[in-house]
């Protein structure tokens, strides 16, 4: 009987607890439902229930709870639990130092190359009797007959040369001779002259080097004197291509510049050269800086006026802090990104860019070494995000700080002494530290004296990885503790 009785008692205790809780398994059950859903791509478009946005895609829930899937917190800060970001597609990168990688893609134009283009002017006026080349482009061997000139002054030359052999003035026949190669006549001319002593009333001109006709001016019968140019013969063994870059890319050109060339009716063939020559104002038209590739033309495959493919190659003086460019947010008047931790915290910080490449960009300002940024789906949380966030970092892990301080010495390229400030979070009165500087820094704009604000790491080592000129308003009184490398 008694043991029914402690039956009966026990069932009713439970029946009690459980009525008494159920107002809190109700109130826990109501706290993860959402707020509201969201439009993946218009976070104003809000329903009260699941469904599909204007565009097809699911709505995200909004939680109330900070504990759950998604919340705006204090400061922009929201958390996104691993099923929804995994749902969403979110991906992350990891902001590094090294260099950029300046490939620049541009159109080039085969030209002559004028270091062997050579123009053919008369030094006496006459007529051209005989003219052996007919066409622009005709090819030219060295020694070849390219005019046949009439020309009295060249009469009068070979009969002073003449009647000073007759003489046998040696200094009279020097003068003459002189004179007579003074006018370009040949050496096979002047020993024939000398050696018949007959007076030829037309001569005959030839090429000084191989090549092709690249101007031709006159015909046969025209009047010439010196300062026409009769014809133009350029080398076809090395030409020029000249390349035409924007002007945002002036500043990653330079002398010595690697440069990849290919053509289009040659598909799969490519030449290597480099940049020799970069001229030294823009095209006002264009506005676009042009460059000079010379390459040897052995097998005369690039023609002058042929367009050329140009790759070219360079990377950044010194490496740089960069992330994928695919993480960066620009708008009209900010460029930001969105930072994560590994607890699902996100929040969207403002950077300020520099350079780029085709995969990575510079981040100047806003960001750190190892901060993990969204490359995917950052503007479902960014436009979240942005609703109250203040665009400031989030917190800084434990074995980071940030303080200012006055440099005390710098050893290029990566050493510093720093007189930092006190360390409030770590209980760390101000003291004399030496830092190693990551590489992405350039020691050489700052000097003894400035005074910094910097970010520092601790790990086998203190780590600056950001530092910029600060207003002083450090302590000017120092402590007397000096601390070394790895005992902060």
């Amino acid at each position: 009987m008694n043991h029914k009785i402690a039956g009966i008692l026990a069932i009713a205790c439970v029946v009690v607890i459980s009525w008494l809780a159920l107002p809190l398994v109700k109130q826990q059950k109501n706290d993860v439902q959402p707020l509201y859903w969201v439009a993946p791509m218009d976070d104003s478009y809000r329903r009260d229930k699941p469904g599909k946005s204007p565009m097809g895609m699911d709505l995200i829930p909004v939680y109330a709870n900070s504990e759950q899937s998604s919340e705006t917190q204090s400061s922009g800060e929201i958390m996104i639990s691993p099923r929804v970001q995994h749902n969403m597609g979110v991906k992350f990168a990891y902001a590094d130092v090294g260099r950029l990688k300046f490939n620049i893609t541009a159109l080039g134009m085969v030209a002559y190359n004028e270091d062997y283009l050579i123009h053919i002017h008369p030094r006496v006026e006459g007529w051209i009797e005989t003219l052996y080349v007919k066409t622009e482009g005709e090819k030219i061997t060295r020694g070849q007959k390219l005019y046949t000139l009439y020309s009295p002054q060249l009469v009068n030359a070979q009969e002073e040369y003449v009647i000073a052999l007759k003489r046998a003035d040696k200094r009279l026949i020097e003068s003459a001779r002189a004179r007579l190669k003074a006018l370009h006549l040949s050496d096979d001319f002047l020993a024939e002259l000398e050696k018949t002593q007959n007076i030829s009333p037309s001569v005959t001109f030839y090429a000084p080097q191989n090549g092709v006709v690249e101007h031709l001016s006159v015909r046969e019968g025209f009047f010439i004197q010196p300062g026409t140019t009769v014809l133009s013969i350029a080398s076809l063994d090395s030409v020029w291509v000249e390349v035409d870059v924007f002007e945002q890319d002036a500043n990653n050109v330079f002398i010595g510049q690697k440069a990849s060339i290919t053509l289009d009716y040659m598909p799969g063939e490519v030449w290597h050269g480099e940049v020799d020559y970069i001229y030294p104002e823009l095209n006002p038209v264009t506005r676009t800086l042009t460059l000079r590739i010379t390459l040897q033309n052995r097998h005369q495959l690039f023609k002058p006026n042929m367009f050329a493919n140009v790759t070219l190659h360079g990377h950044s003086d010194l490496p740089v802090l960069r992330i994928p460019y695919q993480a960066l947010i620009q708008t009209q008047s900010q460029e930001r990104v969105v930072l994560a931790d590994d607890m699902g915290n996100f929040k969207s910080v403002e950077v300020v860019s520099g350079r780029r490449d085709d995969h990575y960009v510079e981040i100047i300002d806003g960001l750190l070494p190892d901060d993990k940024v969204v490359v995917s789906a950052q503007f479902l949380i960014d436009s979240e995000s942005s609703k109250s966030a203040d665009f400031s970092r989030m917190s800084e892990p434990d074995n980071q700080a940030t303080v200012k301080g006055v440099i005390e010495a710098i050893s290029l390229p990566d050493k510093i002494t720093i007189h930092r400030d006190a360390i409030e979070k770590w209980g760390r009165v101000e003291a004399t530290v030496d830092f190693v500087v990551s590489p992405h820094i350039d020691l050489s704009t700052f000097k003894v004296n400035d005074t910094v604000e910097f970010t520092f790491v601790v790990t086998q080592q203190f780590t600056i990885v950001d530092i910029k000129h600060a207003h002083s308003t450090h302590n000017a009184s120092k402590g007397v503790l000096h601390e070394g490398m790895g005992h902060d």
